[in-house]
């Protein structure tokens, strides 16, 4: 995961961390916000999708990639495959916001609309993939993925040292994963909690982008 952030810190922002006065009233305790919205493309999805990317042969690079996604995840590919000088092919949602179709477009991406969710997108990127050779790139589920998003906990500690607990979005795993094994690392004190919606489904359930439908 050291090796993962040399890999990347040309590329991303570090992100502040800011305090929230609202939710440490709340939680009679200090309470801190790792603004990830101001990261690049907008979320925490580029660090992982530049991690893996960089990591692929000149082969595989040669031949391109393609994922699947509804906007956040499709924007760190089509940001890192321009940068590292790889043709992206992201599959999205005919259903995926506006602003973040034109957005990956705007990285370079070639953009194809297919199916009503993401689980379409999905099968049909996958299907891209075998019938080009182009390497799909999952959201989550690959160790230079996690590594990559884990980069988030380096940060964490760096910038609030006291920290006693971390709490994490959970969706698909990858970036609780992540920030797990670089906090631990850090600190092996310090409590990482994983947060999750009382709607959504298990963790790891599958589907890519955090397992709902339209996100991403």
């Amino acid at each position: 995961m050291t090796a993962a952030r040399k890999l990347i810190q040309d590329v991303i922002s570090d992100t502040p961390m800011l305090h929230s006065r609202v939710l440490s009233e709340a939680v009679s305790g200090p309470v801190y916000l790792k603004c990830e919205n101001l990261q690049r493309t907008g979320s925490f999805k580029v660090r992982g999708a530049y991690a893996r990317i960089a990591r692929l042969s000149d082969a595989e690079r040669a031949r391109g990639v393609v994922a699947a996604s509804a906007g956040n995840h499709a924007q760190g590919v089509a940001f890192a495959a321009g940068r590292l000088g790889c043709t992206a092919t992201v599959v999205m949602p005919a259903g995926a916001p506006l602003p973040k179709v034109q957005a990956t477009r705007g990285y370079g991406a070639d953009v194809i609309l297919h199916g009503t969710c993401v689980e379409d997108a999905l099968a049909e990127a996958l299907a891209f993939a075998e019938r080009t050779g182009a390497v799909f790139i999952h959201p989550y589920d690959h160790p230079d993925i996690v590594a990559g998003q884990g980069t988030l906990g380096f940060e964490i500690i760096e910038q609030c040292p006291q920290v006693r607990t971390v709490v994490v979005p959970v969706g698909g795993g990858g970036l609780a994963a992540g920030i797990t094994v670089a906090v631990k690392a850090l600190d092996p004190e310090v409590t990482v909690a994983g947060l999750a919606g009382r709607r959504a489904p298990g963790v790891g359930a599958g589907r890519p982008d955090h397992g709902r439908r339209h996100r991403g």
